[in-house]
């Protein structure tokens, strides 16, 4: 008999820590649905995925969308990029609707930053985008784009000729291929190109986007470089890639270990950047963890060199400067 009670009162306890994490969970769900900005004014980063070449049902491929004015500016170009916008927009997002997206700016031309290309080329063409997509990118981006319009050439065709009798221009990309420096301006922001160290790739580029007083600088891949640094010089955003967990034992280097020094940034290069930058937030993004290691590790190796706040983000995101 006491142990059936005690098997009782067990089981009670479960029951009540399961309703009291329940009860968080959705506390934290509508605190962060109360945090979607639902005024067309001021500027914020929606986080439309945060996860990297490994597939994670989680995380979408990199892409984020700097939100100015009611206007969205959509950064590299993940896998699931063109749902996640919708995800956003159904949240309250009104920027993101599908045939609002019709200007993107790509880091660097890595498979994982534009595998949601044609996504955002024809999704938002076939939802009745009116106009063509202005794509901004480094050498080889309108080599690439060509390439896809051939890929979907049979397509692109029946969906103007056949039934659909879709529009015949607004499927086309208007392809900018930059060099560092102010490389786009409208009313709301100005958007500042500048070069990053991504292994052999010959060209990749971070962004500084100005608006409405704020500044956001996303790094794109890159390994620990001093234009970083320059970009950012105290602002209100950095947003940074990151790697945590290095080479086990005594200086056994692993071909691994070669890779990531020469294209990533670790969390300990990362909070020594940081520390010279001074943003006033610092978002993690495109995480990726290596050995024995989590987000919390990750976390402490930055705050070791820089004190500032650090924020991990999550798919669809939505943070403020």
């Amino acid at each position: 008999m006491k142990n059936k009670c005690v098997g009782h009162a067990v089981c009670s306890l479960m029951a009540i820590a399961a309703m009291i994490c329940i009860f968080f969970a959705t506390r934290r769900a509508r605190a962060q649905e109360e945090k979607v900005p639902t005024s067309v004014h001021g500027v914020f980063v929606v986080f439309l995925g945060t996860g990297m070449p490994r597939p994670d049902p989680g995380r979408q491929g990199p892409s984020l969308a700097i939100v100015a004015n009611g206007k969205a500016y959509i950064v590299d170009a993940g896998v699931g990029l063109v749902r996640q916008a919708t995800a956003a927009y159904a949240r309250g997002i009104k920027a993101l609707h599908t045939d609002q997206l019709d200007i993107a700016f790509l880091t660097h031309l890595h498979s994982d930053h534009t595998l949601g290309l044609p996504d955002l080329i024809f999704t938002p063409w076939v939802m009745h985008r009116p106009v063509p997509l202005r794509l901004y990118g480094p050498e080889g981006t309108e080599a690439m784009v060509n390439n896809i319009e051939k890929a979907w050439a049979e397509d692109i065709d029946i969906r103007i000729h056949g039934l659909e009798h879709n529009t015949t221009g607004a499927y086309k990309v208007v392809v900018h291929e930059i060099q560092p420096g102010m490389i786009y301006q409208d009313a709301n922001v100005t958007v500042t190109a500048f070069p990053v160290l991504h292994g052999s790739w010959k060209e990749a580029l971070g962004y500084r986007f100005d608006a409405d007083g704020k500044s956001i600088v996303i790094s794109g891949d890159t390994r620990p470089a001093q234009s970083v640094v320059d970009a950012c010089n105290g602002c209100d955003i950095l947003i940074h890639e990151v790697y945590s967990g290095g080479s086990r034992g005594s200086g056994e280097v692993t071909p691994g270990d070669a890779y990531f020094s020469s294209f990533h940034t670790s969390a300990g290069e990362l909070g020594e950047i940081a520390a010279k930058a001074k943003p006033k937030l610092l978002v993690v993004w495109h995480y990726v963890p290596r050995r024995n290691t989590d987000q919390t590790k990750m976390v402490e190796e930055i705050h070791k060199t820089f004190h500032g706040t650090v924020v991990v983000a999550n798919d669809l995101d939505v943070i403020s400067p």
